[in-house]
């Protein structure tokens, strides 16, 4: 969010790798059958952090590990289902960060991914009695590991620009490299002494098991487009994360990924990172923040004058524009050092969202503004990615009209009447329609009534329903609900008027 005398935005340069991970949180939940399909209960955000909170692993069935954020850094957390819910810091390294920890077989120790901000990485050992750390294979710039028994690694080794799966006998000190261009998800498969892992040679990426001693690998099943994670249910069952859904695949009988759960709830977006307790009873995965809570925190730690609060909601390359595509600034320094001099030259700042519509990770917020007494109104458009705010575009009453919404009611009512004259009457000759941002795809009224006057003939049951409108100077914009098309979808249109015609619509689907 912006006020419309602000002219720039930020981000102080310790924070920055930080701030280049996803906001994310861990969630836990009680985990059953029926009919062979997985059923989740009782959830729980263990993380519950701003922030990146991701890659947990189970020590145990009663304890969960995770990586997540605290300060400026990126420690091992370790989580006591049982104990009350309680939770302890396993490292705390001020000179690096911590990633996709897992419990050592045999050992009270924990490896972890360890990335220092000199840039060294390597995977670590640390002691879960004193926190002490030491290099395991300091000859390796390791992205990804699994234990197949406390003498055998298997990494990803990063080479070039790829990961190498790599097999390592501590044991005997021996490296043998089995495969190229790796993914992220390693596992043991339940009942078996096989390892599965990623391969990105293909298209579609392949799921491969692999034996550690013999090095022979095969091929299990394609991963879905949209997942680069998976893990296993028991020995024959895979799960997999695409958007809110849950999938599920059975070696030897499926074909294709089954749906088994889709998750309704605003704050699980973009399924990752799964793990199973050994007892397989209990089932964790990461979720991205709800675009929403990422909005409403930037709400609040605004008004709160939380600068570094209010800059952590946006991504280091925020884009800011005046809407459709006038630069204001781009990235987090900017953004800092601006908000920086209007809080110490303001005694009040607040700002109050009267109306807002969501699609998909796209807010749109019609704000109310108080600074030092003066009263403004603005609308912010925000996309949300990876958790947090990549762009914001402002629209400001620069021209206030008496027909503005008028002339955007009659086009609706004309469409959902299918009068292709009176609706085509609304717009102006040399009317233009974008995708959101500012993608333009139809130009001039002559081929805007061909289209519509096909489309209007072939959907008889055509009906458009508003669900919320601002109103803002020359601009309507509108949250509107499609039925009687072969689905039904929600989107929301931006009507731009001048000379009482709508010479521009902006579509946010």
């Amino acid at each position: 969010m912006t006020l419309r005398f602000i002219p720039i935005i930020l981000l102080l340069t310790s924070f920055q790798s930080l701030f280049s991970q996803a906001n994310t949180e861990v969630y836990l939940f009680d985990l059953s059958l029926k009919d062979g399909n997985p059923v989740l209960s009782n959830p729980k955000n263990i993380s519950n952090n701003h922030g990146y909170d991701n890659q947990p692993s189970f020590m145990d069935d009663h304890t969960i590990l995770f990586s997540a954020t605290r300060a400026d850094q990126t420690d091992i957390k370790k989580f006591n289902i049982e104990g009350g819910s309680t939770s302890e810091w396993v490292s705390n390294t001020p000179t690096g960060s911590e990633y996709s920890p897992l419990k050592i077989p045999n050992k009270a120790a924990v490896s972890s991914i360890r990335l220092d901000l000199n840039g060294l990485q390597l995977l670590y050992e640390y002691d879960l009695k004193t926190g002490e750390s030491k290099p395991i294979l300091p000859n390796q710039k390791v992205g990804y590991h699994v234990w197949f028994n406390e003498n055998v690694l298997v990494t990803s080794v990063l080479v070039d620009n790829r990961m190498d799966l790599v097999v390592n006998n501590l044991k005997e000190g021996t490296r043998k490299t089995i495969a190229r261009n790796v993914g992220r998800s390693f596992h043991k498969i339940p009942d078996t002494n096989l390892v599965s892992y990623v391969s990105k040679v293909n298209t579609p990426w392949e799921i491969r098991s692999l034996d550690p001693t013999s090095g022979l690998t095969k091929k299990l099943a394609d991963i879905p487009k949209q997942s680069e994670d998976v893990c296993w249910l028991n020995g024959e069952t895979l799960l997999t994360g695409v958007g809110k859904s849950i999938l599920k695949f059975n070696i030897g009988s499926n074909t294709e990924w089954q749906t088994v759960m889709d998750f309704e709830l605003d704050e699980i977006n973009n399924i990752t990172r799964m793990a199973i307790n050994p007892s397989g009873n209990r089932l964790a995965f990461v979720a991205e923040v709800s675009p929403i809570s990422v909005i409403d925190r930037q709400v609040q730690t605004f008004n709160d004058r939380d600068l570094f609060g209010f800059v952590s909601n946006y991504s280091e390359d925020v884009v800011v524009e005046r809407f459709p595509n006038k630069p204001m600034y781009v990235g987090r320094q900017k953004m800092t050092d601006s908000y920086d001099r209007f809080y110490q030259n303001t005694k009040e700042a607040k700002v109050e969202v009267v109306k807002r519509i969501r699609i998909g990770n796209t807010v749109i917020d019609e704000e109310i503004t108080l600074v030092d007494g003066r009263k403004g109104h603005q609308v912010a458009l925000y996309e949300v990615k990876n958790g947090f705010i990549a762009s914001m575009r402002f629209i400001f009453p620069d021209r206030e009209t008496n027909d503005t919404e008028a002339v955007v009611q009659s086009q609706l009512d004309a469409y959902n009447a299918r009068d292709i004259d009176g609706f085509m009457a609304t717009y102006a000759d040399d009317i233009e329609l974008f995708n959101f941002p500012n993608e333009s795809f139809m130009k001039g009224k002559t081929k805007m009534k061909a289209r519509y006057e096909e489309f209007f003939k072939s959907t008889p049951n055509l009906h458009c329903e508003i669900k919320n409108r601002m109103v803002i100077g020359n601009k309507v914009i509108d949250e509107e609900y499609i039925t009687g098309t072969k689905s039904s979808f929600s989107a929301a249109a931006i009507y731009e008027v001048e000379d009482g015609k709508i010479t521009r619509v902006t579509f946010i689907r």
